[in-house]
């Protein structure tokens, strides 16, 4: 298979992967940093990034803002002139301020899911930084694209379609999760990317495609530029790499992983989500998990009414305390056998 490069508004990816952003703490600067200097893009995610700050229980959004600019700096560093972007929750409470800090750090890329990300192009304003909002069905990006162009003149730089098979927060419903194959969902990807072209058009500049949600091997890439996509993201399969940032004890858990492990929860930012069922997970089931602090990480969260802290849940798994954390994953998390690095991993998938 002969790949191509991936352009994304005024640079370049030698090659058109790109590495989906995992918080809390999963890919920060090593792992973006790595990708990057393989030729992919390397994406960092936001999501309490600040998490091992030593003031973070007490100052959470300053150790997050500081977190946001070190990392970055430090993955551009790595990378050896790769380009290296950052993934934005748009239901974070200070999804803004992210994005600024991003933007000021020399982010090559802002991506934003979890909502869809109406005012990115005001946040980003002239810096020479591209823009890519996640999307999941052609209502969401008709309606996305048509208010920047009508309200900022501007288009996107890069889409990424997130399918039902991603890994995290995902956007459908758990009835649809439960029944993938009745999604026709290959027919959603063409039609988000037949509706791009209208703003390729008006614009006279290109808007790649990036397709992720189970992209496990060079069948899956094949398949989805065979379906029109100009790239692919992969996110589970980044976490079993020796320069994943998460501990060694939460690579484990995706290696020692089953088919049958994966469980569709409800999580407390309101959208299901996919994971590694385990103890945290069946206590979850049982009742409220009681919240000792509120680190006021999304907007719409009331402590009073959600079934746990989901920052503490990543921050415990991201650290190694699985019985008591969250484990997010993507549905072919049962097939990964063996740590590898990032080189290996890239190499495979090129080959």
């Amino acid at each position: 298979m002969e790949f191509h490069e991936l352009k994304i508004g005024r640079k370049t990816a030698g090659i058109p992967i790109i590495q989906g952003g995992m918080g809390v703490g999963v890919s920060r600067s090593r792992l973006a940093g790595a990708v990057a200097k393989e030729g992919g893009v390397g994406i960092i995610s936001t999501a309490q990034i600040g998490y091992d700050e030593p003031d973070f229980e007490t100052d959470s959004y300053s150790c997050n803002i500081r977190a946001i600019e070190k990392h970055v700096k430090l993955a551009k560093q790595r990378a050896n002139g790769g380009l290296v972007g950052v993934n934005v929750m748009v239901a974070l409470q200070h999804y803004a301020d992210h994005v600024k800090a991003a933007v000021r750090a020399g982010a090559d890329l802002i991506v934003c899911g979890a909502g869809l990300p109406t005012e990115l192009p005001q946040l980003v304003g002239d810096a020479d930084t591209a823009i890519a909002p996640i999307v999941s069905t052609k209502k969401a990006a008709s309606l996305l694209l048509r208010m920047w162009d009508k309200k900022y003149q501007r288009t996107a730089d890069l889409i990424v379609i997130e399918g039902p098979k991603a890994g995290g927060h995902l956007g459908f419903t758990k009835e649809q999760l439960n029944n993938i194959s009745a999604l026709h969902y290959d027919q959603e990807i063409k039609a988000i990317i037949e509706e791009k072209k209208i703003y390729e058009d008006k614009y006279q500049k290109p808007i790649p495609v990036v397709v992720g949600g189970g992209i496990f091997d060079q069948s899956d890439i094949r398949h989805m530029m065979q379906l029109g996509a100009d790239g692919v993201q992969l996110a589970t399969r980044f976490v079993a790499t020796e320069e994943c940032d998460a501990s060694l004890a939460y690579k484990q858990a995706y290696i020692q992983a089953r088919a049958e492990d994966i469980a569709i929860i409800k999580s407390p930012v309101g959208m299901p989500g996919r994971a590694i069922r385990n103890a945290f997970i069946k206590k979850a089931e049982q009742g409220k998990i009681p919240i000792k602090r509120c680190f006021h990480c999304i907007k719409k969260c009331n402590p009073g009414e959600i079934p746990y802290c989901i920052t503490q849940a990543l921050v415990n798994a991201v650290k190694g305390n699985l019985d008591q954390g969250l484990i997010f994953c993507g549905a072919n998390v049962g097939s990964i056998q063996k740590l590898m690095t990032v080189s290996e991993l890239m190499h495979e998938l090129m080959a």
